[in-house]
């Protein structure tokens, strides 16, 4: 009998785990934080976001920084430029690229280095199009340059 709960138990939160994957607003693939360098206090986090329905992402959380903002690179007048911003724009079914030299997730006054083989946790605040929040916590992995672009890291999906 008391294998036959925990069976029963078991399969509920695998049925209710998948029932939630398949509700979030947003899937994130690839995630990965870039290792921090001796001195800096700031590191940038990229991914991959695909919206169900016209998002944004509206903020990002982590205990690991002081803060954490969603950032733009542009060139402008032959200069890297780079700007917190408000919301970034997610349309619906459109894959979003978070990368190194264009939309990324700026970690500012890091509380400690972030080591290449760690994690870090990271929350993604979103907004739908009627100003519903919603939430997704990931656990990022921590590497020293760019995971191979034709996989995800690690398999890693929300």
């Amino acid at each position: 009998m008391k294998k036959l709960f925990h069976t029963a138990a078991l399969v509920g939160a695998l049925i209710s785990g998948a029932a939630l994957a398949q509700t979030a607003p947003v899937e994130v693939d690839g995630a990965w934080a870039r290792a921090s360098t001796a001195g800096r206090k700031v590191t940038g986090v990229f991914m991959r976001l695909t919206a169900k329905a016209d998002s944004r992402l509206v903020g990002v959380e982590s205990p690991a920084a002081g803060s954490a903002e969603v950032h733009a690179m542009k060139l402008e007048d032959g200069i890297m430029k780079m700007r917190a911003l408000p919301a970034l724009d997610l349309p619906a079914g459109q894959t979003v690229e978070l990368k190194p030299g264009s939309y990324h997730v700026m970690l500012l006054d890091l509380k400690a280095p972030l080591v290449q083989d760690s994690t870090v946790p990271i929350t993604l605040v979103f907004q739908d199009a009627k100003a519903a929040q919603s939430r997704i916590g990931l656990s990022v992995p921590v590497r020293s340059a760019a995971p191979d672009a034709a996989s995800p890291v690690d398999g890693h999906k929300h």
